[in-house]
C-alpha cells in the first residue's frame, strides 16, 4: 500500500516540476483577469483622469460649473471600463457597446426603437 502512496507522490513531484519548467510554453492557454480590483473614480474629476471623458461626452464643463455630484454612475463606470479593457476600445466606442448591450437587456433595438410586437406608435 504505502508502494502506491510513494509511487504517486514521486509521480506529482515530477508532474509539478516539468509544469513549472514548461510554464512559458503553456500559460498563454489559461485565461486571468487583466485587474483583480480598479479603484473607480469618485468625482468628475477623478472620472476625466480615468479617461471617462471625450470631446463628444465633456465632463469639464460639470467640473468647471462647480457640480458637487459624485461623478458618473459607478456601476455604469465599472462596465465602460471592463469593455475597455477587454474590447481594447476608447470611451466613445465603449460607451456605444454599453448603451447597445443596456438597450438589449430591455428589449430594445440597436436603433432605438421598442421590439416589442405589440408597441404602437403615433407620430
Amino acid at each position: 500500500m504505502s508502494y502506491i502512496f510513494y509511487s504517486l507522490t514521486f509521480l506529482s513531484l515530477v508532474l509539478a516540476t516539468a509544469l513549472y519548467l514548461t510554464k512559458n510554453q503553456w500559460t498563454y492557454l489559461i485565461p486571468h483577469p487583466g485587474y483583480v480590483y480598479d479603484r473607480l473614480p469618485s468625482s468628475f474629476s477623478n472620472d476625466i483622469e480615468s479617461g471617462l471623458s471625450s470631446s463628444d461626452f465633456d465632463l469639464s464643463a460639470n467640473l468647471a460649473a462647480g457640480d458637487s455630484r459624485q461623478g458618473l454612475d459607478q456601476r455604469a463606470k465599472r462596465e465602460l471600463q471592463k469593455i475597455m479593457r477587454s474590447r481594447k476600445v476608447d470611451f466613445d466606442e465603449a460607451r456605444r457597446i454599453y448603451t447597445e448591450q443596456k438597450f438589449a437587456r430591455n428589449n430594445i433595438g440597436a436603433d432605438g426603437q421598442p421590439k416589442d410586437p405589440k408597441f404602437v406608435s403615433f407620430s
